[in-house]
């Protein structure tokens, strides 16, 4: 009974742990493409996007502050409203 209560404490807390880590990760990834956007609410929600985008297209992490910054060079009001839009 001893080893059973070790084993699902040690499995839950590495579970834990690998749920922690990719939260972390994410929030990072969400806060370097808000860096990028400023305070246009319109730029935010285009670098959002595009974070979104470079997930699907999984772009590496060591990629991603230079991908989201070209993203955020490309950037023009007109541009965020189209892919909102559509």
């Amino acid at each position: 009974m001893d080893y059973f209560i070790i084993l699902v404490t040690t499995l839950a807390g590495l579970y834990f742990h690998a749920w922690l880590y990719v939260r972390i990760r994410r929030w990072t990834d969400r806060d370097l493409a808000l860096s990028m956007a400023g305070d246009d609410p319109h730029k935010r929600s285009f670098m959002l996007q595009q974070l979104e985008s470079a997930r699907q297209l999984k772009i590496k992490r060591r990629d991603l502050a230079d991908w989201l910054k070209n993203a955020a060079q490309r950037y023009t009001p007109e541009a965020s409203l189209t892919e909102t839009a559509g």
